[in-house]
């Protein structure tokens, strides 16, 4: 039997409001289940405890843990992006009350970082040329959201 992999991401009593977002923003998303915490538990009764909720049709489970739970760079979840107006709109929509960061990275308001990064960046560095390679990733390491434009203008010489 195959063992299922779930990323579990744990809030400080943030967990629907970050469900809600995350699920509209992201096509093929949904909120699947919720359950609320009773008179007993560390959260204030009523208010959501535990979530599961796809996005693209991946899924992922949230928890009010309370303050002691805080996110870092070391993990991200990265999101392959087919047009520049995908990671246009997901790039403005996520880095809202967040922090844009360099290379495509960004960090959301609830302090979960995120990759934003169009498909067309690893098709470039992937060039058999590492003149031309070198040259897209020179440029990406000078944009915070990745502009394929850019990246194509690089890779051109």
């Amino acid at each position: 039997m195959q063992k299922k992999i779930t990323t579990f991401l744990t809030f400080d009593g943030q967990a629907e409001e970050a469900m809600n977002l995350y699920t509209s923003v992201l096509p093929n998303s949904r909120i699947v289940s919720t359950r609320r915490y009773g008179e007993a538990g560390p959260g204030e009764e009523g208010s959501l405890m535990t979530g599961t909720f796809e996005l693209d049709g991946q899924e992922f489970m949230a928890l009010n843990g309370g303050p002691s739970f805080a996110f870092s760079q070391g993990i991200s979840l990265f999101v392959d992006c087919e047009t520049q107006e995908e990671v246009d709109r997901l790039w403005e929509k996520l880095s809202e009350g967040g922090e844009p960061g360099p290379c495509g990275w960004l960090t959301d308001r609830f302090g979960v970082s995120w990759q934003i990064i169009p498909r067309a960046l690893g098709e470039l560095l992937d060039d058999q040329d590492p003149e031309k390679a070198n040259r897209v990733m020179k440029a990406m390491l000078g944009m915070g959201k990745i502009e394929v434009d850019g990246l194509r203008k690089a890779y051109e010489g």
